[in-house]
């Protein structure tokens, strides 16, 4: 089956390469994507001067030539919320857990997201059905078995394929408002903990993470008595943590969970050592009172404070009336964090 995989093209010639150098050498100096883009260059030609082996450029190579296809695809959506949702490429179309994700994925849909999967059988599939092929993105990793792309992904432009983990990885959680996890093997496993480590670190911006099993089914609960007889009771991880997710066997309170999660809250910036958090509707000075109270220990300085566009988050002008609340962070916790959102979404 065709994917969208980015296929070779030619080569440009000596002088086409030359022509495009310069245009991009005598860019103004204040035009930030022209300086990133030289900053690239003087990165490629110092890979040359380190003599590294073949292999090793060949990742590079390959690396850069995914993440830019991948960019490109996802560019002309970026204005629509979407969810990467994991779960097993072997799970039976007879199976609760296929039909509760194919609901899923057709109510995720009616709330506006689209819809981001590997593309493949099994859970992927069942998403893929229930959003819809205009609604989909499938994001394939090629290996050996399992992994040909299902037929409702199959040939749409929306189909990217990897050779790397990492780089699809990387997409998957870039372009992603929210997660869902169903139940999977290893790979669900990998993915899953390298989303709620981005969370728990603070590497990640803050979204709604859902673990679904169908009714009757223990395997978020198996999990989650993993997690804290031994993550938990070994002080592993902080309590805290555990607001970063949370387990369901309802579509609608997974729904709610991600729903509830945008209600005020549209989402943050740092500017320096500020943290700009984007409302969609203020709250009172009197509720910014009580935030201090409850949550200071996620400042380094200062308090919580109500302002508008802070003038180098001019660059997003369709957020520029937002009301904002600002804090100066300390870093320390996003799981703290995310309890902050919780608040500000329930007041």
């Amino acid at each position: 089956m065709k994917t969208s995989q980015a296929r070779s093209r030619p080569l440009p010639s000596n002088e086409e390469l030359l022509s495009q150098i310069r245009l991009l050498l005598d860019s103004p100096e204040d035009d930030l994507q022209a300086a990133i883009m030289k900053e690239l260059l003087a990165g490629t030609l110092r890979l040359h001067d380190s003599h590294l082996d073949i292999l090793d450029l060949k990742i590079v190579n390959r690396a850069v030539k995914e993440l830019r296809h991948a960019f490109r695809v996802f560019h002309g959506y970026c204005d629509r919320r979407k969810i990467s949702i994991f779960g097993s490429a072997r799970t039976d179309s007879d199976d609760p857990n296929y039909q509760m994700a194919f609901q899923f994925s057709r109510r995720i849909v009616e709330e506006g997201f689209m819809v981001i999967t590997g593309g493949a059988d099994g859970i992927m599939r069942a998403c893929q059905e229930g959003a819809g092929r205009e609604n989909s993105f499938g994001v394939n990793i090629m290996l050996p078995f399992e992994q040909g792309p299902n037929t409702t992904i199959a040939d749409d432009p929306k189909l990217v394929t990897f050779k790397y983990f990492f780089t699809r990885k990387l997409i998957f959680q870039k372009e992603a408002n929210a997660i869902a996890l169903f139940p999977g093997g290893f790979g669900t496993h990998d993915e899953g903990f390298e989303i709620l480590t981005l969370a728990q670190t603070g590497k990640s911006d803050p979204q709604p993470i859902v673990c679904l099993q169908a009714p009757g089914c223990d395997y978020w609960d198996d999990w989650y008595a993993f997690i804290t007889r031994q993550l938990l009771a070994r002080r592993l991880i902080n309590h805290e943590d555990l607001s970063l997710f949370k387990i369901t066997t309802s579509i609608d309170e997974a729904i709610d969970e991600i729903r509830g999660f945008y209600r005020r809250f549209h989402s943050i910036r740092y500017v320096g050592r500020l943290l700009v958090m984007r409302l969609k509707t203020g709250i009172s000075p009197e509720q910014v009172a009580d935030l201090h109270d409850t949550f200071g220990d996620l400042l380094s300085e200062g308090t919580f404070e109500l302002r508008g566009a802070l003038p180098e988050e001019l660059d997003e002008p369709s957020l520029r009336e937002l009301p904002r609340l600002t804090f100066t962070s300390n870093r320390r916790s996003a799981s703290r964090l995310r309890q902050l959102i919780d608040r500000l979404n329930a007041l």
